[in-house]
């Protein structure tokens, strides 16, 4: 009799070649817990996402053990929901496709174990997702005829880099973050600025009513590098804010949330079309949660016009965690020959760029 993992080897190499593949998307990485079932990489069959953003309200960002507890309570209902709005069942899972890591080790583990389960019981490939490849992959599904090669503006909680995508599988890293992320930059500003979670949206919100009238720095930030760094602007905005106060000034949070946004994305706009002139790309696109940003969106879009560059971002829906995008990278992964992984696969904290 043969075992599970030789079962699904032998699996996993037949779907390299078959013309329809649906793959089982499984996403728990922070406070999102998500199930997607996607057809051929591209068609979202169905993408349930059940929030945590009312729970760590209170606390102001994400707490690790109560993610880790909700991701456990609301999983299985997430997984039957998503197989009835496609109208599937069980035995219409090709492949299940699962984020590994970037993220929460206790989250993580949750939809890690939960995938393993699964896959064992139906004996179905086990496809070990990178959050990174995730995110990218949100553009295939936003934009049917988007293929590589292209730039990557990767920008979240937890990342902040240029990417050059070759191929489905293989990409080079131009340039990251050497301190904070630019998302982690926005809940910090957030929360000295007194705004609930999560701070990114509401600073948004903010920008397009105050005024760009704060200088935070003087200086172009690590100029003659496609390299970022977001703490010295974390900083200037965390003294002007308690400067404020001391004086007993009134601060007008959106005048400070304008100024904060108009610089943050100054950088990042300046280093992605550096980037994508160094390289001779003519498409990029942005991947992660910050690509909801609509001063981001704007004023990198402006700048790729200048360029004769084509901009791609993905729907608001799909800039943040969900598990439509594990299951479209997932699919790649397959068509590459990558990423099958047995039952002893295990969560981690960080992936490789």
């Amino acid at each position: 009799m043969k075992k599970y993992f030789e079962i699904a080897k032998e699996k996993f190499e037949a779907l390299k070649t078959k013309k329809d593949v649906v793959v089982l998307g499984i996403e728990s990485s922070c406070d999102e817990t998500s199930v997607s079932l996607v057809k051929n990489g591209r068609e979202i069959l169905a993408n349930v996402v059940a929030t945590q953003i009312e729970i760590h309200k209170r606390f102001g960002g994400v707490v690790p053990e109560v993610a880790s507890r909700n991701h456990i309570l609301a999983i299985t209902n997430v997984f039957e929901e998503c197989l009835a709005k496609a109208n599937m069942t069980a035995g219409d899972i090709d492949a299940v496709a699962v984020t590994f890591g970037a993220g929460l080790v206790g989250a993580l583990l949750v939809g890690v174990n939960f995938a393993k389960a699964l896959s064992y019981a139906l004996n179905l490939p086990l496809i070990a997702v990178s959050h990174i490849d995730g995110h990218i992959a949100a553009n295939f599904l936003s934009h049917p005829n988007l293929k590589p090669p292209f730039l990557c503006l990767m920008v979240s909680g937890g990342h902040t880099a240029l990417l050059d995508v070759q191929d489905y599988a293989t990409r080079t890293l131009l340039g990251s973050t050497i301190d904070d992320a630019v998302g982690e930059c926005f809940d910090k500003v957030a929360r000295v600025l007194g705004l609930p979670y999560p701070g990114g949206v509401q600073i948004d919100r903010l920008a397009k009513i105050g005024a760009e009238n704060i200088t935070f720095l003087k200086h172009e930030v690590l100029p003659n590098t496609l390299n970022f760094s977001f703490s010295g602007l974390k900083t200037a905005v965390i003294n002007y804010v308690h400067t404020q106060k001391q004086k007993n000034h009134e601060i007008a949070l959106s005048d400070v949330a304008a100024s904060f946004q108009k610089t943050a994305v100054a950088q990042l706009v300046g280093k992605t079309i550096a980037a994508a002139k160094q390289v001779g790309q003519k498409n990029v696109v942005i991947a992660g949660g910050v690509g909801a940003n609509s001063g981001l969106q704007r004023a990198l879009g402006d700048a790729c016009a200048r360029e004769d560059i084509t901009l791609f971002h993905p729907n608001l829906a799909l800039c943040t965690d969900n598990a439509a995008m594990i299951a479209s990278a997932g699919y790649y992964y397959i068509r590459a020959g990558r990423g099958l992984a047995d039952l002893d696969l295990t969560a981690s904290p960080v992936v490789k760029l």
